[in-house]
């Protein structure tokens, strides 16, 4: 009780000038900033610095879908920073490391063979980046740089991230620092044949032959690798048509080019298997992860690769650096402990038989919303479901992101932490989550929208 009196005195106190937020409207929040600002968390919920108390409809920002505070992860880390807080990650290692690796390797897909160790999505998918354009290098075939991503992909905030990502915002204030030697496939969205889909949508594989269009245009030989996410989160829930990464994948063999599945949200579980590639059953040559990795806990992400890539690095004299990439932090000894922990409760709790079990609860739930005021598309696919909204209008002009926003806070004022993007309500509620709570999150939701309207 102290402690949460303590809380409630600092937030009456709260200064915000010193504090630039991330990814948000700083103005517009820091008018009213307390009904935003987080106190703890426990379990599948937030409490804020007001006391009220929100379920969390994404998973924190999709990495915590263990729940707030889970023992066995606290325990790990507090035994961790008194055993080995810091390790250097160049030219030293430490137990954990090693074998967490190798934890990771044995749950990707068949195939895949080592791991390389950053500290987000974003960093893993620069990583990702460069081993591509590295391993052609070191094949002989250096003219292989160019980089291929896709429409409304996105990628983190690193500057390969956003060169190859295609959020627009994302990219337009940063244009003179994108790299060179980039293209982009089309989105695989189009309201008119996949409006309300359940699953993967039946229209559209043909989508990847696109490929075969940007093959022709630069030359296969001048081309390193494909990104893409399995399943696009930031960008609204977008879902692979059937057939569209297999054949992404059959067009990149053809033509020896390096297939990169970005998978920092769907990995560790949200699809109700190890990784997206497993529940689509396509194995790239690499795989980005973070989030789920420690259960949102402390910062860890990397890069799962075929161990053709890793053995064309290792060349020359033994004593030579084959990479040279890294960061301080790689394979931190506390996010290690955080990961093993993570994944021994990941299957003590047999996580993706509940995300399998849920998955049909959230779809009906989610669709049940067709039909409500201004709904345009609802989407879903393993513990994941998007809603979207059709803009607000004043004076016949749009205003993107408006209905979404009133929504979000709508829905906070009921006891639900939601995430938007635009006009779309994005739904990835914890593996631990109850029949009970994911009704009650869409039937929050439904009054919101219809409040709202």
């Amino acid at each position: 009780m102290k402690h949460e009196t303590a809380v409630m005195e600092q937030a009456t106190r709260l200064r915000t000038e010193a504090y630039w937020m991330p990814f948000t409207h700083n103005r517009y929040l820091k008018k009213n900033p307390r009904s935003r600002i987080l106190a703890r968390a426990e379990g599948a919920y937030y409490t804020t610095v007001e006391g009220r108390r929100l379920f969390d409809c994404v998973s924190g920002m999709w990495c915590c879908p263990l729940g707030h505070g889970h023992p066995k992860i606290a325990e790990a880390v507090a035994r961790q920073v008194k055993e080995l807080d810091y390790s250097p990650a160049f030219q030293m290692g430490h137990p954990k490391i090693f074998s967490l690796a190798e934890r990771i390797v044995r749950l990707a897909p068949a195939g895949m063979g080592q791991v390389f160790f950053a500290n987000s999505g974003s960093e893993a998918v620069d990583t990702a980046l460069k081993i591509a354009v590295a391993y052609h290098r070191m094949k002989g075939e250096a003219a292989r740089t160019r980089l291929i991503g896709r429409e409304r992909g996105y990628h983190g905030v690193g500057i390969g991230g956003i060169s190859v990502g295609g959020i627009a915002p994302n990219r337009k204030m940063f244009a003179p620092l994108l790299l060179q030697g980039i293209d982009h496939l089309p989105h695989t969205y189009n309201a008119a044949e996949m409006a309300f889909s359940r699953g993967q949508p039946k229209w559209g594989a043909h989508l990847a032959d696109e490929l075969e269009r940007l093959v022709a245009l630069h030359d296969a030989s001048t081309i390193a690798a494909v990104i893409v996410e399995p399943v696009q989160g930031s960008a609204g829930v977008i879902v692979p048509p059937a057939g569209y990464l297999e054949r992404l994948r059959a067009i990149c063999d053809k033509h020896g080019i390096l297939l990169i599945f970005d998978e920092v949200i769907t990995g560790f579980g949200r699809l109700g298997e190890p990784f997206g590639a497993q529940r689509f059953g396509v194995v790239p040559d690499m795989i980005t992860f973070a989030k789920i990795v420690t259960n949102g806990v402390i910062p860890m992400g990397g890069v799962i690769v075929k161990p053709a890539i890793h053995d064309a690095f290792m060349t020359g004299p033994e004593t030579a650096v084959e990479l040279f990439h890294g960061y301080t932090y790689s394979g931190h000894p506390v996010a290690a402990a955080a990961a093993h922990a993570t994944l021994d409760a990941i299957e003590e709790e047999a996580s993706f038989k509940q995300v399998r079990e849920l998955e049909p609860v959230l779809e009906r739930a989610a669709h049940s919303l067709k039909g409500e005021p201004g709904v345009s598309d609802i989407r879903n696919i393993g513990l994941v479901a998007a809603i979207e909204l059709e803009p607000l209008r004043e004076n016949v002009q749009a205003r993107p992101g408006a209905r979404a926003l009133k929504v979000f806070e709508r829905a906070m004022e009921d006891g639900m932490l939601f995430r938007f993007t635009g006009d779309i309500i994005a739904m990835a509620p914890p593996f631990i989550s109850t029949q009970t709570e994911i009704g009650r999150m869409v039937e929050v939701l439904r009054g919101a929208i219809r409040a709202t309207h």
